[in-house]
């Protein structure tokens, strides 16, 4: 079972569509995420290298838990495209009782 504490949403934006399925599945299968949602292309507007950029990207949002965090950083790290991919992990603060344990026993015994 999950607890809010012990459930992250980690927010992360790839180049296109193929990047985001792809690492998506890799997670899920993985069970380092239980659920990963693949947004709509957004616009982002950013500093890098000194210069203000402007990219279409896909958000994802993926469901895990503050004990896989760690695999999931290091998976996400590996596979995304990006120099310095945006990975950020925020803890929440409430969420329904079933879908918090989903989320859990989803990310339980995770694969290499």
């Amino acid at each position: 079972m999950s607890t809010p504490e012990e459930t992250l949403l980690v927010l992360t934006n790839l180049p296109d569509a193929d990047h985001a399925t792809r690492i998506a599945r890799l997670l899920v299968e993985r069970k380092l995420a239980a659920c990963v949602n693949i947004l709509a292309p957004c616009t982002s507007v950013y500093r890098w290298n000194d210069a203000v950029e402007t990219a279409t990207e896909v958000p994802l949002l993926v469901k895990t838990t503050l004990a896989r965090y760690p695999a999931l950083q290091a998976a996400l790290t590996e596979a995304h495209p990006y120099e310095l991919p945006e990975i950020i992990a925020v803890p929440l603060q409430e969420g329904l009782p079933a879908y918090l344990a989903w989320v859990g026993a989803e990310t339980l015994n995770a694969r290499p």
